[in-house]
Formats: structure tokens, C-alpha cells, sequence
């Protein structure tokens, strides 16, 4: 059964495709693609609600994961456990492509939420930093999609 496929979000700094909806399947998979340009690096955080699985397909990202230091490069998948904090760095110039698999519908819906429709393919236009009202307001929309933000990105 086809599903999910084509529709194109620009999230943050990020260009996502959304593969598979949490609402394809009774178990609630999500599996988005994201492209993201080198230095792409979220804050540290939490998912309180679900794991997140990322399978690396280009590129290469370093993690961090509980505090450990993750090195990973296409053809490489590891995991992200709910209520351990994590994030990562694109580190290639390039910038990296990846899945990302969670079950439920937290991440997709942030994404959703704080995303807009692409308007055209690849990365949206670079943005400087956030003001501390766009900072507020992102870390109000994680709350409320159960993921807490608990320490800055990595250098």
C-alpha cells in the first residue's frame, strides 16, 4: 500500500519529506527524510513519548546520546531512546540526508507545526539565530508535543 511520499516541509533549517504518516498504519509509525545543511544542530533534547531511530543515508552526523559520542556515516542507524537527551551535527560540507523513525504522532506533528510548505526543492534559505522570542516559542511548541529541551546544540 503506497504511502506518505511527497509532501515537502522546510523545518527550521531543514528540508523534510514526509515518507510515512503516523495515521498510515495502526501502529503509528512515522518515517520522515530530512535534508540538512553542515552545522545543522538542534538543541539537546528530550522525547518523553517515543524513541527516535535515524538511519543515516548521506553524509556524515555526529551524535550525542546520553552523553555519548556518536560518529556515524551512510549505511549507519542507530537510536535515540525516549527520555535519554540527544542531538547531533551534520559534519559533512555537503550536509546529510537521514531518516527519521518514531512511533506516535509527537515529532511529526512539531514538525508539521512548525514547518512550512517547501517552495521548492532543497534547503530553505539560511537563517541567522533565533531571537529569544523564536527560542520561547520553539521550546513552548516542543512542550506541547512532549519533547523538552534541555541544553544547546553541539559546537
Amino acid at each position: 500500500m503506497p504511502v506518505g511520499g511527497d509532501e515537502q516541509l522546510w523545518f527550521l533549517n531543514t528540508h523534510v519529506i514526509v515518507r510515512v504518516r503516523h495515521t498510515d498504519g495502526d501502529d503509528e509509525l512515522c518515517v520522515l527524510e530530512h535534508h540538512a545543511p553542515h552545522g545543522d544542530s538542534p538543541p539537546l533534547h528530550v522525547h518523553q513519548n517515543e524513541d527516535e531511530i535515524f538511519h543515516i543515508l548521506q553524509g556524515n552526523v555526529r551524535f550525542s546520546v546520553g552523553g555519548d559520542v556518536i560518529r556515524a556515516t551512510a549505511g549507519d542507524c542507530l537510536l535515540a531512546p525516549k527520555r535519554i537527551p540527544h542531538t547531533y551535527r551534520v559534519e559533512s560540507t555537503a550536509g546529510a540526508r537521514f531518516l527519521t523513525v518514531t512511533r506516535g504522532g509527537d515529532f511529526e506533528t512539531l514538525v508539521r507545526t512548525l514547518g512550512r510548505p517547501a517552495e521548492r526543492n532543497g534547503l530553505p534559505d539560511p537563517a541567522g539565530p533565533p531571537t529569544p522570542e523564536q527560542a520561547e516559542a520553539l521550546a513552548r511548541v516542543c512542550r506541547e508535543h512532549g519533547i523538552d529541551l534541555v541544553g544547546p546544540p553541539l559546537p
